[in-house]
Formats: C-alpha cells, sequence, structure tokens
C-alpha cells in the first residue's frame, strides 16, 4: 500500500518525480507546489536572504 505524497496538491492525481517535478507542471519548492515561475523566484529570494546574512 503506498503512502500519499506529502507534496501532492490534494487532487490525488499528482505523479511527483525524484526531482519534485508533477506530471501538471508544478514543482515542489520546499513547502508547497508552485508553478515553476513561482519556485525559481523562491530559491533566488532564499539565495538572496542567505547572501545577506553573510554579508553581516
Amino acid at each position: 500500500m503506498n503512502t500519499p505524497d506529502e507534496r501532492c496538491c490534494g487532487a490525488d492525481v499528482c505523479i511527483i518525480d525524484e526531482r519534485g517535478r508533477c506530471w501538471c507542471g508544478q514543482v515542489w519548492d520546499g513547502e508547497k507546489m508552485v508553478m515553476p515561475e513561482a519556485a525559481e523566484a523562491n530559491v533566488l529570494d532564499h539565495i538572496a536572504e542567505e547572501k545577506s546574512k553573510q554579508d553581516l
């Protein structure tokens, strides 16, 4: 018996690969499934935040 993937958007039709990409085009951003543009923006924000912490 398979356990539900916590990354599923709730539609019960998610097929998520090992890189966090779903067949519908959404990707896992570390917290939730989002469209790739939003995931990329989240990653860039995280990188900028980490860099600013290092600059202090």
